[in-house]
């Protein structure tokens, strides 16, 4: 995880090419804002999709305040986005025309302690891209053992 993120969702990196990135409010409740504090958050299968004129963020898992007792939120609840209607109109104009898919990279506090979340427009990878990604990775790395060996 990177410094003050409180989750990250590193799969959206392999399964997506990302071609944009947002960084959009979280409409939470008290007993949310304190798990995240506490780090209960997993992004893996999440999603920011429309209903109306909101976007609002599916399947973001939110693990429960335990002091909360009964009265405490439901875990994968959606939850809305807080966008500048500019922002929302723009990327609802995106994902409607060019087919591209919203996905959290990472929920985290910024300065002034406030729930945030990455959003980034992205496009699926199939499964040759993935492939093509891995070798190329590979020839990196080979790239770099030699250049090790050389220098030594």
């Amino acid at each position: 995880m990177s410094e003050g993120a409180v989750a990250t969702n590193r799969k959206a990196f392999a399964d997506y090419e990302i071609l944009e990135k947002y960084e959009a409010g979280l409409a939470l409740l008290g007993s949310e804002v304190k798990s995240l504090r506490q780090g209960n958050a997993n992004l893996r299968d999440a999603f920011a999709t429309l209903h109306g004129s909101e976007l609002m963020l599916l399947n973001c898992h939110i693990g429960p305040y335990k002091q909360a007792g009964p009265l405490g939120h439901a875990p994968t609840r959606s939850r809305k986005l807080l966008l500048h209607k500019e922002e929302i109109k723009r990327l609802i104009g995106k994902v409607q025309q060019k087919g591209l898919t919203l996905i959290p990279l990472k929920i985290y506090f910024n300065k002034k302690n406030l729930a945030k979340v990455e959003l980034a427009l992205g496009k699926g990878k199939t499964h040759a891209d993935r492939r093509e990604d891995i070798k190329r990775r590979d020839v990196s790395r080979e790239i770099s053992r030699a250049l090790k060996q050389r220098n030594r």
